[in-house]
């Protein structure tokens, strides 16, 4: 019979759903796949399971000298685990078999599976998702399995997750022994203060702390958790701190922090091997004036605040490695001209001022961003106002260096103690200095250039904190404010800025051992007021403003930068100090001048908003 076809669409209702599409058989047929004909099947045998109809196997599930018998359907089980197929499939006696021992496994954990195979569904809770876990790992259901995991991948907490990475290890399952490895590495402080952390033999303690991929804001969170892992036994494990120390990244320890250590460390005055070795490793780094060392895990330039139109209060990282920008927690208020350091791990913002059509307050704020959390908090202000301020770390101690209040310039500078969380005025400068490049470098605090509301200046100088003194240091070639100053490899870089007519592209290089500045090549762009860092020796200016030359004064002296007539551009330059180039390598989510720019570990993911990512992946 010809059945005559409409030229009409093919419908669903709720009695029939079907995908229909043109057949391979050729014109005048379609293929029909019903959607719900696998679900439908798998009730069907689930119904025949209950009425025990069909049923071709019995397993007798042994547990304790108890034993639960679940009648089951060989095709179904073999379905869905390898386990099951090969015993139902191959040589074996089971395979012609009409009853089969499972021994050593809860019925209740096996009734749990065989539910699973006939309805695709399982539920797991905190008292049985191991037991289900270790049943599913060795009968091989991998869908059951992952469920569990995921499961206890949600409730990873500091309390239990070095037990559960254990159990990942001791059966097998990859998955979960490394999400919570990584759940160790995020968390480590929170981690170390539980009991389970001091359950951990040696040799585990020292493959944990080995790890680069250790979130810790400082590596002293690292040192401390070695000692107090030495305290919970001390006679016990007071062998193994040597070994334990040397992996611990010493050389990244703040001097200050490891002298305490080296006075008042109760393990250590008991260990005169572990004393002597980190003794020695002190008087080298305070002979040898050594730079930091790097610290663990990825680290990000973060970019707070700046200018366009108005002072902002937006807070982004940019990962050099995948090229990406994170967008994070606004700062509390809108901020530019700040300063911007890192002082163990977390990120601080000095001083600045909000500017806008309705506003313009300097600030004294010190406000500290912590990536562990993506938040911010408040820490004590400083004695005065700074707008344009720079900043430096030397030694476990914050400078606030010059900047203005108003028409005031200061050459006045100011410490930050974080144990007393306290402002003190040191030494002031020989002369005020707005926009002046600040780095500390080999134990010192360097100046450079900047601005006092009549002059703009190419002097230098240097200052001595055991001492309390400034000395005056060879000048640069020209004259600058608003630029960027940074140490790479016992070498000062001093970046753009802009001398009274111009900005300016140059960048000079001060040789501290010979006190002598000599040209290095050229930015590809003129900027001042721009941020500056360094990320794994390498320079990164970020922003600019351009200043029209007939602009007074008094107006440069307010503004963050100077004026500007053809817009914030947000082009982000790179410099290799080997090669003596710059690349263009990014640009910033808006353009912008006056930013705090500092580089510290990248913030936990659980902290981060998800985020939105353009067609080439970037944020």
């Amino acid at each position: 019979m010809h059945c005559p076809m409409r030229k009409k669409r093919p419908t669903r209702d709720s009695d029939f759903s079907a995908i229909a599409v043109p057949s391979m058989h050729g014109s005048g047929y379609l293929d029909y796949t019903v959607e719900t004909h696998a679900s439908k099947s798998l009730e069907v045998m689930e119904e025949f399971r209950r009425q025990e109809m069909l049923c071709d196997l019995v397993l007798h599930v042994t547990y304790k000298e108890r034993t639960v018998d679940f009648k089951v359907h060989k095709v179904v089980l073999a379905s869905c685990s390898p386990y099951f197929r090969a015993m139902f499939t191959s040589s074996f006696k089971e395979c012609r078999a009409s009853e089969v021992t499972l021994r050593d496994v809860c019925p209740e954990v096996v009734g749990r599976l065989i539910d699973f195979a006939y309805t695709s569904r399982i539920t797991v809770g905190e008292k049985c998702v191991l037991h289900v876990l270790l049943a599913a790992m060795r009968y091989q259901m991998e869908d059951v399995a992952k469920a569990c995991c995921d499961f206890l991948t949600k409730h990873l907490e500091p309390a239990n997750v070095i037990g559960i990475a254990r159990f990942a290890e001791e059966i097998g399952c990859t998955e979960l022994h490394q999400r919570s490895r990584e759940y160790i590495n995020t968390h480590f402080s929170e981690v170390t203060k539980e009991d389970e952390f001091f359950s951990l033999s040696h040799c585990q303690l020292l493959e944990l702390i080995s790890q680069d991929s250790l979130k810790v804001l400082c590596e002293s969170e690292v040192y401390k958790a070695c000692t107090d892992w030495v305290r919970w036994d001390m006679e016990g494990r007071a062998q193994y701190l040597h070994a334990l120390l040397n992996a611990v990244h010493i050389y990244a320890l703040p001097p200050k922090f490891l002298k305490n250590q080296l006075l008042s460390c109760p393990i250590l005055s008991k260990a005169n091997s572990c004393k002597d070795f980190l003794s020695k490793i002190f008087q080298d780094m305070t002979i040898r004036k050594l730079p930091p060392a790097p610290n663990r895990g990825t680290q990000l330039i973060y970019v707070a605040g700046g200018y366009r139109q108005h002072s902002l209060a937006t807070m982004e990282a940019y990962d050099p490695r995948r090229n990406v920008w994170l967008k994070l927690t606004d700062m509390g208020s809108a901020c530019s001209g700040l300063g911007a350091c890192t002082l163990f791990g977390l990120l601080y913002t000095v001083g600045g001022r909000n500017l806008s059509l309705q506003n313009n307050t300097e600030s004294s704020a010190l406000c500290c961003y912590n990536p562990m959390t993506n938040q911010w908090s408040q820490r004590a202000s400083l004695n005065i106002p700074r707008n344009r301020v720079g900043v430096g770390v030397v030694d476990g101690c914050i400078y606030a260096v010059g900047g203005s209040q108003g028409s005031t310039h200061h050459n006045t500078v100011e410490r930050w103690d974080p144990e007393s969380n306290r402002w003190s005025f040191v030494c002031p400068m020989s002369v005020a200095r707005l926009g002046a490049g600040v780095a500390a470098c080999g134990g010192a605090l360097y100046v450079v250039g900047g601005y006092d509301g009549q002059n703009r200046w190419n002097t230098a100088e240097k200052y001595q904190p055991d001492t309390n003194t400034w000395n005056q240091l060879a000048p640069m070639n020209t004259i600058r404010s608003g630029l960027g100053l940074v140490c790479v490899n016992s070498h000062l870089y001093a970046i753009g800025g802009y001398d009274g007519r111009n900005q300016l592209c140059s960048v000079e290089r001060y040789n501290i051992a010979r006190n002598q500045w000599e040209p290095r090549a050229s930015m590809q762009y003129c900027r001042s007021a721009h941020g500056v860092t360094v990320h794994q020796g390498r320079i990164f200016v970020l922003g600019y403003t351009i200043v029209v030359v007939t602009t007074t004064e008094a107006i440069l002296s307010t503004l963050p930068g100077g004026f500007n007539q053809h817009g914030f551009l947000s082009n982000v330059e790179c410099y290799c100090p080997d090669r003596n180039e710059w690349t263009c390598v990014t640009d910033m989510s808006v353009g912008r001048s006056g930013m705090g720019v500092a580089v510290t570990m990248e913030p936990c993911p659980g902290s981060l908003p998800e985020q939105e990512e353009d067609e080439e992946g970037a944020t």
